[in-house]
């Protein structure tokens, strides 16, 4: 049975919805301004996201701060009191269990927000299946929490301007991946963070899964007239998509590790052990063997998850991990993730095959798009 956010109930009825299925969950893909007119409204205003159905696991006690460290590539051990940081989780051979965000209280209470499909993984992961799940060290308190928190997403370079009208000027205090507590919407007690999936400044809001309902209504009733959109999964992919923002299942796998995905500034290979760390760095001596680039198709199509890559010589050289029409840049253009050492720069020329037949497209730079408007 698919499962539903506590929102669902609120915005089924809406005129134009559509809802489908998602990682096991119900949920909308557009309201009814649709998808592109979503994508452009958080780009030039704000709009606001359901994501209720992130997981969100609590980890508490003596031992905390090491046990997560190890965990996790990034180095929790750098954070600071109410910081977030954002870190891929691995096994052991280097590919990815999940990517997180750590929000640290202290250093005996974290919050791991983990992706939807993966929160049961996740927490199987962290308290049982891990080398170190059986150590004396472990935390006393590890606990999904999923089913307790609704989560929304307001995000677009106006968000900070709407927030600080209808809670005060504290959020103009929330650093970027910064998150304060205590504040309350709709007379709903909150937890607000600087963070976000779609490459615009905004904040993601927790709350209890009783709480969301009221907050969603009370922020789209005070800016409803300004503008703002609920939005669906449609715009976020998109969003996400132009910023190069990784998706667990196609940038990041367990079979794709954290660096062939270019994400190295997560991975603290110089400092503590990690799980995982081992099979990073042999990976590293020895020469990353991918590399996730960004192109644009020269010829006409759609540059779909999986199709094969070529080099123009007819070598095949990768696959598509992600691919869409960049709604801001008005082209179709993909995210590839391709053999390294094979002297491809940006402006070559690379093959895609697209319905048994190989369309050109072009190596870009990325992010595809980055707002410079954004504070």
């Amino acid at each position: 049975m698919l499962k539903r956010t506590p929102l669902y109930d609120v915005y089924k009825d809406y005129e134009g919805v559509k809802i489908v299925e998602f990682g096991g969950w119900e949920l909308p893909v557009q309201f009814s301004e649709g998808i592109i007119t979503e994508h452009l409204t958080v780009r030039k205003n704000a709009g606001l996201f359901d994501v209720s159905h992130m997981g969100e696991i609590i980890v508490e006690g003596a031992g905390s701060e090491a046990y997560i460290d190890w965990l996790v590539t990034n180095n929790v051990k750098s954070m600071e009191n109410y910081q977030c940081l954002y870190s891929p989780m691995c096994y052991p051979d280097g590919g990815v269990v999940d990517d997180l965000l750590i929000y640290r209280y202290s250093p005996e209470k974290y919050l791991l927000v983990v992706n939807a499909s993966n929160s049961d993984k996740d927490y199987e992961w962290i308290t049982k299946g891990n080398p170190k799940a059986d150590s004396p060290e472990k935390p006393k308190r590890i606990e999904n929490l999923s089913s307790d928190f609704g989560q929304l997403a307001f995000q677009g370079p106006m968000a900070n301007q709407y927030m600080r009208e209808i809670v005060g000027d504290i959020v103009d205090q929330i650093g970027f991946f910064r998150f304060t507590e205590g504040i309350r919407i709709a007379g709903q007690e909150c937890i607000i963070s600087r963070t976000g999936y779609t490459g615009e400044d905004g904040f993601e809001i927790y709350c209890s899964s009783d709480a969301v309902a009221d907050i969603w209504n009370e922020l789209l009733e005070r800016t409803g007239n300004k503008g703002v959109l609920p939005c669906g999964l449609g715009a976020r992919d998109t969003l996400r998509f132009e910023s190069k923002l990784p998706l667990y299942g196609h940038e990041l796998t367990k079979e794709i590790s954290p660096l062939e995905a270019n994400l190295s500034v997560f991975v603290h290979l110089d400092g503590d052990d990690f799980c995982g760390k081992n099979a990073l760095s042999m990976q590293k001596e020895e020469g990353v063997p991918r590399s996730l680039r960004g192109c644009e198709m020269i010829d006409r199509g759609v540059p779909r998850e999986h199709y094969r890559v070529f080099s123009i010589e007819g070598e095949e050289i990768g696959a598509v991990t992600s691919g869409s029409k960049s709604i801001m840049l008005d082209k179709f253009c993909g995210l590839v993730l391709i053999k390294r050492g094979i002297g491809l720069k940006v402006g070559d020329e690379i093959e895609i095959e697209i319905n048994n037949k190989r369309r050109r497209a072009r190596l870009v730079k990325t992010p595809f798009y980055k707002n410079t408007q954004k504070k």
